[in-house]
């Protein structure tokens, strides 16, 4: 599916998460934010970029930015809206909802570099299964920039013991879709008890041989609000991207 026809069959009322979606183009998790926080975020991201890795910011007001020639008000499966850091509603789509100082932020996401698993014999869990990729809050804490703070979300992986080399390889190349594990095993140290439990997304089976292996996440944006407050945002429901018009190849280095 060309990634036109994802966004009008999401437009059209498919909610489904996106991983597996569009092989080949690169999905991003979508943060709107007023212009008076756009500089926080970016000084944000800018110092956390393992977990916030900007793709493309659009205008004040613009619903579309360079790699993503639909509408980010309607074109994405599911919404997440924020007032005063509260999570309040998950939409459709959020046309009546948008204002004309919103800045939207693309930040890249791990979707992206899980047909390059999958192509170096990787397997991918979430996609076997059919679920969304579980998603965790840390006990780490990202570097605050102004006035946003938030802790560390990442995501997981069960990967077989003989090939996390290979997939953090792999992942290591595509540094603007979070690039390389952040951690190995050892959830806990993470402040992590409970795998089957996540914050976000959905449990997976870990089989015996398989090593949970953690990557940033582009639901720390969504963290940041939460714990930061700013008086609005809208946001993609978790594992429900943006699909853009860019190759996920744009962001592979050699």
């Amino acid at each position: 599916m060309s990634p036109p026809r994802a966004r009008q069959a999401f437009r059209t009322g498919l909610r489904v998460p996106t991983s597996g979606y569009c092989a080949g183009w690169t999905q991003a998790n979508l943060i709107a934010l007023p212009r008076a926080y756009a500089y926080d975020f970016l000084l944000f991201s800018q110092r956390n970029p393992r977990s916030c890795p900007v793709l493309d910011v659009s205008e004040p007001g613009e619903a579309r930015t360079s790699i993503f020639d639909g509408d980010l008000r309607t074109d994405l499966p599911a919404y997440r809206v924020y007032s005063e850091g509260e999570f309040v509603a998950e939409r459709d789509e959020v046309t009546d909802l948008w204002r004309d100082d919103l800045v939207c932020f693309l930040i890249g996401c791990s979707f992206t570099f899980e047909t390059a698993l999958l192509q170096a014999g990787v397997p991918v869990r979430h996609l076997e299964q059919g679920s969304n990729v579980p998603m965790y809050r840390t006990s780490r804490n990202c570097r605050p920039a102004g006035t946003l703070h938030a802790p560390l979300v990442v995501s997981m992986r069960p990967i077989p013991a003989d090939l996390v080399a290979t997939a953090v390889r792999v992942t290591a190349r595509y540094p603007a879709v979070h690039g390389a594990p952040l951690h190995v095993g050892s959830p806990e140290q993470l402040g992590i008890t409970d795998l089957d439990r996540p914050d976000f997304g959905d449990a997976v089976e870990i089989r015996p041989g398989e090593v949970p292996v953690f990557w940033g996440c582009g639901v720390t944006p969504q963290a940041a609000v939460m714990r930061s407050k700013p008086p609005f945002a809208l946001a993609h429901a978790p594992g429900h991207m943006a699909v853009t018009d860019t190759h996920d190849s744009a962001f592979l280095v050699p």
